[in-house]
């Protein structure tokens, strides 16, 4: 017997239907990558502030999920899993970064210096940098990620009280950070 998957308009491009009783319908990895990839390096993007760091992060959680697929295509949220292992990346870049950034220090060698961005990214770069982890990926996960508080809380392992906690005292911050910055620059 042949089942046939249709999409529904309800469903997110990961969830798994069952088809006339049967077995649930297996979402394509391509699918599945092409549907999510170009979201998860968004967040990334605004979490390190490097795209092209964000983007090798990004492939590098799909590509642990391609090893894995046949029992992620059965998670309710695989996108979820691929998300986690992508923050987790990001984390142990920054470890490694720290590190070797210290290393150099003991060194007494000294960077190269490099062609900055523009005025508002880095008054945006440097509010976020300044706000507290988990009130940056609150931020982040809510503003560019398009995720719920509900979805976030998920994530997060943490109630949705804390969540709207961590947004609300997120965007006061920021609020307080960036009119601070624009007010330094009208001084110039």
């Amino acid at each position: 017997m042949t089942a046939m998957t249709r999409a529904r308009a309800d469903e997110p491009p990961g969830a798994t239907a069952v088809v006339d009783g049967e077995h649930p319908a297996k979402l394509s990895f391509d699918d599945f990558y092409h549907a999510h990839f170009r979201n998860v390096t968004t967040q990334l993007g605004a979490y390190t502030g490097d795209l092209s760091q964000a983007q090798d992060l990004a492939q590098e959680a799909f590509c642990r999920a391609l090893a894995r697929w046949d029992r992620l295509a059965r998670y309710d949220d695989p996108v979820a899993w691929v998300r986690q292992v992508a923050w987790n990346l990001a984390r142990s870049r920054w470890r490694r970064l720290r590190t070797a950034r210290n290393h150099l220090l003991r060194q007494r060698r000294t960077e190269a210096a490099m062609a900055g961005p523009t005025p508002d990214r880095v008054a945006i770069d440097a509010a976020l940098a300044r706000l507290p982890a988990n009130h940056r990926r609150a931020v982040i996960l809510h503003y560019l990620a398009d995720l719920s508080v509900n979805e976030i809380a998920s994530q997060e392992g943490v109630a949705e009280g804390t969540v709207k906690s961590w947004l609300h005292r997120g965007r006061l911050a920021l609020a307080g950070l960036l009119d601070e910055n624009i007010e330094g620059v009208g001084n110039v």
